[in-house]
């Protein structure tokens, strides 16, 4: 702030005022010679720290020089912040979080078909996306062309019960039902899929009745398998065609033949996904 005094001093005056510090500049008077005398600038200053004047002396000093204290000495204002910063600070208002955008509805398409058999050339659904891989049509119809003749019959699959582990659209059981197999359990984990892809396809081929669905995690289904299929025995065929990638396929074909699903003569078709895909048929 600057006011005007009737002193005129050149030198800046420097004050030692008992326990404050020296040598701190409290005033500085200027002048410039001129033809018409100007009024010298009085500069004051203090700092906030503890070794500056006492609030005491400043209003005495302020009143000296005709200046009132509690226009200089007052307190500035709080500066003000928003009322949702203010209750954020105090812990009693929570970031609001822009709503997530609502995922789209899962949809289906009709790009698979039964390939031999009964329900041969019947569209399956199949859901878009990359949600559930089905097994691509040349090689599920390799890998049947191979148990087929493996079990003796190259012109349909031995009547037997099929066990479909991560069946997703049930296109590798179906196609076991409309070659010969007499009965299927399917095992898929996903509620959508059971509902929307894999019952729907087996109303449309004719195929519930002799069908069984289990909406589980293939690990709890070989787990308590006695408590899923009862004491049916074991299966003559099982399918293993897991999401690539997000299996150990050594833990899971451990856990398998452990398991009271294997029978002496079940056969066991397995498709890896390495740089091609490799079909693996195994007679226990």
């Amino acid at each position: 702030m600057a006011v005007v005094s009737s002193s005129p001093t050149l030198l800046p005056l420097r004050m030692n005022l008992g326990s404050f510090s020296p040598n701190i500049p409290l005033f500085s008077i200027s002048s410039r010679p001129s033809n018409r005398p100007r009024p010298p600038i009085i500069v004051f200053s203090y700092t906030e720290a503890g070794d500056g004047l006492a609030s005491e002396e400043k209003k005495l000093l302020l009143e000296r020089y005709g200046l009132d204290p509690d226009e200089f000495l007052s307190e500035p204002p709080p500066p003000k912040t928003g009322k949702r910063k203010e209750l954020q600070k105090r812990g009693r208002g929570k970031s609001v979080q822009p709503p997530e955008e609502p995922k789209p509805p899962r949809a289906t398409h009709k790009l698979l078909q039964v390939l031999g058999g009964k329900a041969r050339r019947k569209k399956l659904l199949s859901p878009k996306g990359m949600d559930v891989r089905p097994m691509m049509e040349v090689v599920k119809g390799a890998a049947f062309d191979i148990l087929q003749a493996a079990s003796g019959c190259p012109a349909a699959l031995r009547p037997g019960r099929w066990l479909d582990l991560y069946s997703g659209t049930g296109s590798v059981g179906i196609e076991a039902i409309s070659r010969g197999c007499s009965q299927v359990h399917f095992v898929e984990m996903d509620p959508w899929v059971v509902s929307d892809v894999l019952r729907p396809n087996l109303e449309w081929t004719g195929f519930l009745d002799v069908s069984i669905i289990h909406t589980v995690r293939v690990e709890n289904f070989l787990e308590r398998a006695e408590q899923f299929v009862g004491k049916d025995g074991s299966f003559d065929y099982i399918s293993v065609t897991p999401p690539y990638t997000e299996v150990d396929y050594g833990v899971l074909m451990g856990q398998i033949s452990k398991s009271p699903l294997i029978g002496e003569d079940t056969f066991i078709l397995s498709i890896l996904q390495e740089r091609t895909c490799l079909i693996h048929v195994d007679s226990w």
